[in-house]
């Protein structure tokens, strides 16, 4: 297996480790709507915070190209969460979940979600120094740059 794909399995599973235990610690579920009351401090910071601690995790752990990664683990975990308390914690079947699970409020949050994770990626490689240049004096050669022939 290359190993840049077992970082990023890791980096996926480390953002979606995170993203679970940070949803847990608030105790806030993004996908149950229940009104004006819904929208408090701990949301806010579910919905904004941990994901970008999420994308800055994923980012760190993978490299380059972590600010594209950086989306996958808070799409999931709330993909997870979505199916589950659609099927699973529905106390009775003949009603539609749909109701206390609206999906016309569930996208936009995943929406915030996923590009709060990306801005916390692009931080996360900025900060691990991916986008510097090489410097000529420590024999860094830039694998991107496009190399000159000369005759």
């Amino acid at each position: 297996m290359n190993s840049r794909y077992a970082k990023g399995f890791i980096a996926v599973l480390t953002g979606m480790a995170l993203n679970y235990l940070g949803d847990k610690a608030l105790g806030v579920n993004i996908e149950i709507f229940t009104g004006i009351s819904t929208f408090t401090f701990a949301w806010m910071i579910d919905i904004f915070l941990v994901p970008f601690i999420v994308g800055l995790a994923v980012s760190w752990i993978f490299g380059l190209g972590g600010k594209w990664l950086a989306c996958l683990p808070p799409l999931f975990v709330r993909c997870i969460s979505f199916v589950y308390l659609t099927y699973f914690e529905n106390p009775s079947t003949d009603v539609d979940m749909f109701f206390q699970v609206p999906l016309a409020y569930w996208g936009p949050c995943l929406i915030l979600v996923v590009e709060a994770a990306n801005f916390g990626g692009i931080i996360g490689e900025v900060l691990k120094g991916v986008y510097r240049r090489p410097n000529k004096g420590n024999g860094e050669v830039s694998l991107t740059a496009t190399q000159k022939v000369t005759l």
